[in-house]
């Protein structure tokens, strides 16, 4: 239930740009309520949340992306794209796309979760396969 499918990834030239996107209509299509995002790991490191977007309205990113890269759903909610931009070696990571049957409002009720982040990725129920992203220098 609710497979996500990323796609999009490959190798770029610091300073270039790549869009992954993730085939959600399924997941979409189960949960009234929900956030949808995308995290990033290399190994030996922990998940980092990238960027999400959630059904009550709210678009956070992780700091280190601010101002770089935009998370997008499209209209007919199939597909969660990530336009990324200016990338830097840094960047380099394992691209997953994440979900959960909850929203922000949700989220924060929690208790440890503040405003204007994205949530820890222990919160996510649901997870695709992943895309490589490699940037070089």
């Amino acid at each position: 239930q609710g497979n996500l499918m990323e796609s999009g990834g490959g190798s770029v030239q610091a300073g270039g740009s790549l869009r992954l996107s993730c085939a959600a209509s399924q997941f979409i299509g189960q949960h009234y309520a929900y956030c949808i995002g995308w995290f990033r790991q290399v190994p030996g490191k922990e998940r980092e949340g990238v960027a999400v977007v959630c059904s009550d309205g709210v678009t956070n990113y992780g700091d280190s992306v601010k101002g770089r890269f935009s998370i997008s759903l499209d209209n007919a909610k199939n597909n969660l794209y990530l336009q990324m931009n200016s990338l830097k070696p840094e960047d380099t990571a394992m691209y997953l796309c994440a979900a959960d049957g909850r929203n922000m409002r949700a989220f924060q009720a929690l208790g440890y979760i503040p405003a204007g982040i994205v949530p820890p990725a222990r919160e996510f129920g649901y997870w695709g396969q992943g895309t490589q992203v490699t940037v070089s220098s």
